[in-house]
């Protein structure tokens, strides 16, 4: 990783550097691909690197993160950020061996990155002690709050120092998200970055649509005629995961496969194969490709499109980073015209639909719904002025009636 090409600072990093320097509390909202991750680390290192000693070390600082890739990939960057520091960081996650992570805490560590379950179960064979941990950096809680890790996030944050240097990170600020900063942080600053302009700008957008029995084949096509090296595909279940992997295998191209049934070592390995160019194809689904950082990735594909915008963001963050273009082609059968609108609407998207030459549609397309045309009433400023209008004739029938009736 080549950090001297970094020339100026993200949104992200304006706004949290100094508030983390300062030690207070935040709770913060940043979309992936926003340098959201040396936001945190920066300050962290600056900070510890005045207290930590070569010998009796202890932990002081803890990140919890929701996957393993996201462990490997907040560890690599402490590595290079930390590069000429005396600080050592160790990782505790699920699909590698206790024993190794054990006899790495005995000899001490200044930082720990940890996934909720293993950690949690770290801590109840008092195998690891926190009681030392006075920052503790929350990443990608909402995802953690997804996958039910609430009771060991909380039981985790019990064994912490107090008074702590706290940081929660999510995608968006959701009520479930603001109940747990207002448990465990002390008068945070919310720091939101939801305009990714600087992002998408450097996105190429496109959409394809195909009748259902097609899709795998349309993706195919897709992969040949694009022809870049690299290419995430994702996919919304293990099941449908498995059914494009083993599609695209029996086309001749060269794929591998990540998501949760998958072993720790294989889902690495898969990784790898794509980074070192030797698969042109990952399929992924979403929880197993948090975290996961690709160099310059040219081509993201929604083999499956997700139901959450969040998650379309997630994907889509993983391309057009560090100033790098990048492509996202969207492929749409008609169950998901609906979701792929609500998405573009609150993005700010407009995306075309295309149809690909020979892929021609004959599943029955849904009804477009026509603007419906405002009425004279409503053009003129709706039911409201309507009524007035109506009772003002009514009080001046009433009037005339009284005069012709002489009564006034």
């Amino acid at each position: 990783m080549k950090y001297e090409k970094f020339e100026q600072t993200t949104a992200i990093q304006n706004k949290v550097i100094p508030l983390a320097l300062k030690g207070v509390d935040i709770l913060g909202a940043s979309k992936s691909g926003t340098g959201k991750t040396a936001s945190y680390l920066l300050p962290l290192l600056n900070r510890l690197q005045k207290v930590v000693k070569s010998e009796h070390k202890v932990i002081r600082a803890l990140i919890i993160v929701p996957t393993i890739e996201l462990a490997d990939q907040v560890s690599r960057n402490i590595s290079a950020f930390g590069k000429y520091l005396n600080i050592k960081s160790i990782k505790i996650q699920g699909g590698s061996p206790k024993s190794i992570q054990i006899d790495k805490l005995s000899y001490g560590c200044d930082i720990v990155v940890a996934t909720p379950g293993r950690l949690q179960d770290f801590i109840k064979n008092k195998k690891i002690n926190l009681s030392n941990v006075n920052t503790v950096i929350l990443d990608e809680a909402d995802t953690m709050l997804d996958l039910g890790f609430l009771a060991e996030i909380k039981a985790i944050l019990s064994h912490c120092k107090q008074p702590r240097h706290t940081m929660l990170f999510s995608a968006t600020i959701s009520q479930n998200i603001k109940k747990l900063g207002k448990e465990f942080l002390n008068k945070p600053a919310i720091v939101e970055v939801s305009d990714r302009r600087d992002v998408v700008d450097m996105i190429n957008h496109k959409a394809y649509k195909v009748d259902k029995n097609r899709k795998a084949e349309l993706t195919t096509k897709l992969i040949e005629n694009f022809g870049a090296s690299q290419i995430l595909l994702f996919a919304s279940s293990k099941i449908s995961a498995n059914k494009i992997y083993e599609y695209l295998q029996n086309k001749k191209i060269r794929v591998s496969i990540i998501h949760g049934d998958i072993k720790r070592g294989d889902r690495a390995k898969s990784l790898g194969l794509l980074k070192n160019g030797k698969t042109q194809v990952l399929v992924a689904t979403d929880i197993a490709a948090r975290g996961i950082d690709i160099k310059e990735l040219p081509l993201v594909i929604n083999y499956d499109l997700p139901q959450l915008t969040d998650d379309f963001t997630h994907r889509v963050g993983r391309t057009g980073r560090a100033n790098h273009k990048g492509m996202v082609i969207s492929i749409l059968t008609t169950r998901e015209y609906r979701a792929f609108s609500k998405i573009e609407r609150d993005l700010k998207l407009s995306i075309k639909r295309e149809v690909y030459k020979g892929f021609e549609l004959t599943d029955t397309q849904p009804r477009q719904t026509q603007p419906k045309k405002k009425s004279l009433i409503e053009k003129k400023g709706g039911f409201d002025f309507h009524k007035k209008r109506v009772e003002k004739r009514k009080r001046k029938n009433s009037n005339i009636k009284d005069i012709k009736r002489g009564r006034k």
